[in-house]
């Protein structure tokens, strides 16, 4: 072999890994959602199952930990619930009085969800959706539930635990 045959063949296999580390790259993104803003588009209706992604001011301490007051009860509407990004949870109500929690990284590649809408916890970047009641798989690609994460309700406040 000429050394020029070996220079081209190894600049095509450290190319060929270059693409490959930028196509795993894209697949995840280590939880962070490029793609979401804290609002959803002007043309998009609210509706009583629809909790936005709830700003620092609203919804309490920019970044939650155990202890730490997440919501109000009257913050997370019955048959929904609401995403708190920087706490990485998400709150539900599935039904009136009981209040579920779990984690807002999605099962799948490890985007953030961004909403909860119809019943389901939805996650922007491929479309996977988690029942309410109990975080389970109501549509893929995410392979497993979202785990519950613990919570703490008193009166009117709700913590994480």
């Amino acid at each position: 072999m000429t050394p020029d045959v070996t220079t081209r063949r190894t600049a095509l296999l450290a190319g060929a890994g270059s693409v490959a580390a930028l196509a795993t790259g894209c697949g995840s993104d280590g939880g962070q959602d490029a793609g979401a803003t804290d609002s959803p588009p002007a043309s998009a209706p609210a509706s009583a199952t629809t909790t936005n992604i709830p700003s620092a001011a609203a919804s309490g301490p920019a970044s939650a930990s155990a202890g730490e007051v997440l919501a109000r009860t009257s913050d997370i509407p019955v048959g929904g619930g609401t995403v708190f990004p920087e706490a990485k949870v998400v709150v539900t109500q599935p039904t009136s009085g009981t209040f579920k929690a779990f984690s807002a990284i999605c099962t799948h590649q490890g985007c953030t969800v961004n909403k909860v809408a119809d019943g389901t916890i939805d996650c922007p970047c491929h479309g996977s959706r988690f029942r309410v009641a109990d975080g389970s798989v109501a549509q893929g690609p995410a392979p497993r539930p979202l785990p519950e994460e613990p919570i703490t309700v008193s009166g009117d406040t709700i913590t994480l635990a």
